[in-house]
């Protein structure tokens, strides 16, 4: 940190390693992460989606952390209140997973060493891996207040979760019941909806025929699990369908079990599909769950826990799902019970950890009722209190819940949130409470069992924006900075993480937790696969980190990213951001090689390049804050990447050497004072991308106050608002563009220096005066003379037409006459295909009738500049070939 210049010179190489760990031990040792409260001024504040424990660093966090972390420095430097608070997940299922595999290898299971002994290791598993993922988000420069990270079983988290569980419980939302859930026969736990993936499998369709009991004709139904049939309590039909209005309320048999079942009619039938007739299996189907509910039908489970048939499947007992299905379908083709078996692809629910299929199975266990719930939920985004950039993923949080059941939270796991309920062992009674109970308010018993499972981790990721923030006690923190602004995530955990957060905040504190949800996509690899182990195309940030720099990273995950949309990640990506940090580097070295001090701009000695310079860098600040305060950050590192490469660097820096190695003093000062001016407002407007880079860089600034990460965000000056001086100076270099091409379209020596003519369109004579000696540092020009339009040139030349001007370079025996004719005939019929195209536009009612005034204006003036350019490029031809 400095408080006045630097007595040292930056090295000649920018070496991301040696500076990157210095920097972020200067920023969190100094406070700067920590926000700065303004009472009465509105925080930006991020609570960051909290990364398991398990996790390892991989291009989706490194996504994750650069688009929170860019918005936080943006509004952290525009003088905002600024919080972005961190935090690391338990993530139940996948650390159990972990933990049960690191046992197996010591050929432990959890029911050998008990409860207790297993949430030790859990523990111990937490305290070694869970500051790994922290210790690689600093690696990224992730700029978050780590004096308030937390985690969602620390204590205060966990007082969060008793509170808002008894709350709900009490107030009806939550309640314990039989009912269909999802089953992981592999994890041995309920999951919920969202915790299911489909993904389509090939199968088959088993159509069997189910006798009437009363010898009659009977009714064939299809089923793509023949071993559930074993569970089977009804046939269903629809009360309108004719074929088998006679066969309602009569009993027919089901295959291999020899029992009788009811047909029943309901409205869950459709008529059009298959038979007409369904077989209705109330412990393994949802829809049948709900038809037997409503038909007061036997409910009876056929498979045990770890995907075994249990004794209600008869003989086929201990044998697995799969097994079973064969031996039934042989059962049903010898007795004649089996029609046809068709192919059939289908949707497969799979569990999102190991992703074996799901079991639905009816099972006791821990609801949230979700209709009341959801409706208040749907309101905050539908009136825009809630907002989803891209819009289209509200359309998704829609869908999802309009149409959400109720949400099965307990899981059969030990690491997690244990369910503060407890049974009497006397009574029988439930009591839920925040505190463990002594004894039995009904009968006053001491024996009492505490629920074994543990809720969902979604129940507590539901709270993370409020419960982070000290609730349930009304801290200062929460007071200040709930609601947030902003939620970065991924569109794959919508339904698991930000529904709940909406429903829960509304719920416990009033208000939805967040303004904004911004929506970002997955990072795949250079061919757009999925990033997978099973593909081995994974990459691990920290060795490009090593390799790159952090910066070169996070730009290159920057660039050309836009909301919502899926992202290629590649090395060449990485060293194209790595050369422009080189770029700026370098560009930094120049400048400040040539200065001892700031300096103050005089305006009266502002030449046309720094005139033109000033004014695009205020478009400059205008569009990247705009960009930064729609979310929009892939047009924010593109815009600062044009303007920083394409005309400080290449333009202006190359204009202003002239002046710098100049004589005239004041001029060298000014052109100092505007080179320090648009080089710190680039290191501002890079920081939230490159923040070590631009940190680095800021230190060594003359009279540079304290650090870049706390100096204020550049501000639009209108007084450098030079927009005719832009224009002009945009004629000149586009005369420079066109001297560089010719030049390199005839190949001439890059050190052979010409003289060039220059024939002024109307209105550019003052404004080109100036041309000479950037035309002779950057078009190779050994003079520059002018001509009045329609004067013939007294020797060969080979010319180019411009908005601004004509221009003519004689070279003499080094062009082909011939060739440069051809090449001007073939420039004048693309004009004439140009001016054509516009002349059908402007003579098309259609267009000028309906077309915005600006628009058709703007055609008309491009039709009239491409006339003017034929017409002097029709005399340069003629010219050409007289003096062939």
């Amino acid at each position: 940190m400095s408080d006045s210049k630097q007595t040292f010179e930056m090295e000649k190489v920018y070496t991301p390693r040696e500076i990157e760990d210095k920097l972020y031990r200067m920023w969190e040792e100094s406070g700067a992460f920590a926000p700065r409260r303004v009472e009465g001024k509105k925080p930006f504040t991020i609570v960051m989606p909290p990364p398991n424990i398990t996790g390892q660093l991989h291009m989706g966090h490194a996504m994750d952390c650069l688009l929170q972390d860019a918005p936080i420095r943006y509004h952290r430097m525009k003088g905002d209140p600024t919080l972005w608070l961190p935090g690391t997940d338990h993530a139940s299922i996948a650390t159990e997973v972990k933990i049960v595999d690191q046992m197996r290898s010591e050929g432990l299971t959890k029911e050998m060493i008990g409860r207790e002994a297993f949430l030790e290791r859990a523990w111990k598993w937490k305290q070694e891996y869970g500051g790994r993922i922290n210790r690689q988000q600093r690696r990224l420069g992730a700029s978050c207040d780590w004096s308030r990270e937390r985690f969602t079983m620390d204590e205060g988290c966990n007082e969060a979760v008793r509170e808002v569980f008894v709350d709900m419980y009490r107030k009806g939302y939550i309640y314990r019941g039989n009912r269909i859930i999802n089953w992981c026969p592999v994890c041995r736990t309920a999951l919920s909806d969202a915790e299911v993936e489909y993904e389509e499998q090939a199968s088959h369709l088993w159509h069997i025929h189910y006798p009437a009991a009363d010898g009659g004709k009977g009714v064939t139904v299809a089923t793509t699990r023949p071993e559930t049939m074993l569970g089977d309590t009804a046939v269903a039909v629809h009360p309108d369908d004719a074929r088998y209005q006679a066969l309602v309320g009569k009993m027919v048999v089901l295959p291999i079990m020899n029992k009788l079942i009811p047909v029943v009619a309901d409205t869950y039938v459709d008529m059009a599909f298959g038979t007409g007739a369904v077989k209705i299996t109330p412990a393994h189907d949802p829809n049948d769950f709900e038809v037997a509910k409503r038909h007061d039908l036997e409910i009876i489970r056929v498979t045990n826990d770890d995907g075994t048939m249990n004794a209600f499947a008869g003989k086929f007992e201990g044998m697995p799902e799969t097994q079973c299905r064969k031996a039934v379908v042989k059962e049903l083709e010898a007795t004649g019970h089996l029609v046809k078996v068709e192919d059939y692809t289908h949707n497969v629910g799979t569990c999102y950890r190991c992703h074996t299929t799901v079991d639905p199975v009816t099972s006791l266990q821990w609801f949230v009722k979700m209709a009341p719930l959801a409706k208040p939920a749907i309101e905050v985004v539908r009136e825009g209190k809630t907002k989803f950039i891209p819009e289209r993923f509200s359309k998704i949080y829609f869908n999802w819940m309009e149409n959400i059941r109720d949400w099965c939270i307990s899981r059969q796991l030990w690491w997690g949130h244990r369910i503060p309920a407890w049974y009497c062992e006397e009574c029988g009674e439930t009591i839920v409470d925040k505190h463990a109970p002594h004894k039995c308010p009904k009968c006053g018993s001491t024996r009492l069992r505490q629920d074994e499972d543990v809720l969902d981790t979604w129940f507590s990721s539901g709270l993370w924006p409020f419960s982070t923030l000290g609730w349930p006690k009304q801290t200062e923190d929460l007071k200040y900075f709930y609601p947030t602004s902003m939620l970065v995530t991924g569109y794959d955990i919508i339904f698991f993480w930000v529904a709940r957060m909406i429903f829960s905040g509304i719920a416990q504190m009033g208000e939805t937790p967040f303004d904004t949800v911004l929506i970002h996509g997955l990072v795949r690899d250079a061919q757009g696969r999925k990033m997978s182990k099973s593909l081995g195309n994974g990459v691990d940030p920290l060795e490009v980190i090593d390799n790159y720099g952090a910066d070169a990273l996070r730009f290159s995950l920057a660039m050309g990213i836009s909301p919502g949309n899926d992202t290629r990640f590649s090395t060449e990506k990485v060293e194209s951001a790595r050369n422009f940090a080189n770029k700026v580097w370098n560009a930094s070295r120049f400048v400040l090689m040539n200065m001892d001090s700031r300096e103050q701009i005089d305006p009266a000695l502002l030449t046309l390049p720094d005139q033109w310079i000033l004014a695009r860098l205020q478009k400059a600040v205008a569009e990247v804050s705009a960009h930064m305060e729609d979310g929009d950050f892939g047009l924010s590192a593109n815009k600062i990447y044009d303007f920083t490469w394409n005309e400080f660097c290449d333009w202006y820096i190359e204009m202003s050497k002239g002046r710098l190695t100049g004589t005239d003093e004041a001029q060298k000062r000014n052109v100092r004072a505007v080179l320090y001016l648009v080089l710190e407002s680039v290191l501002k407007l890079l920081h939230p991308f490159m923040p070590f880079l631009t940190e680095e860089v800021y230190q060594h600034l003359p009279n540079a106050q304290g650090m870049l990460i706390l100096a204020p965000w550049p501000e639009v000056n209108p007084a450098f608002a030079f927009e005719g001086e832009e224009r002009q100076m945009e004629g000149l270099m586009e005369i420079i563009r066109t001297i560089r091409n010719l030049r390199a379209e005839m190949k001439v020596a890059a050190n052979k220096r010409t003289h060039i003519t220059l024939i002024p369109e109307a209105g550019w004579a003052e404004a080109l005066a100036i041309a000479e000696p950037y035309l002779q540092r950057l078009a190779g020009a050994s003079g520059v003379s002018f001509a009045a339009k329609g004067e013939a040139s007294a020797e060969k030349t080979v010319s180019a037409i411009c908005a601004s001007a004509e221009i003519r370079i004689p070279l003499g025996d080094l062009v082909d006459f011939d060739k440069e004719i051809a090449r001007l005939e073939k420039e004048r019929a693309l004009l004439e295909n140009e001016i054509a195209r516009a002349q059908a536009r402007l003579t098309n009612p259609g267009f000028t009738g309906k077309a915005p005034a600006a628009l058709v204006a703007q055609e008309q003036e491009k039709l009239a500049t491409n006339q003017t350019m034929l017409a002097s490029l029709a005399q340069r031809i003629a010219e050409l070939k007289a003096g062939a």
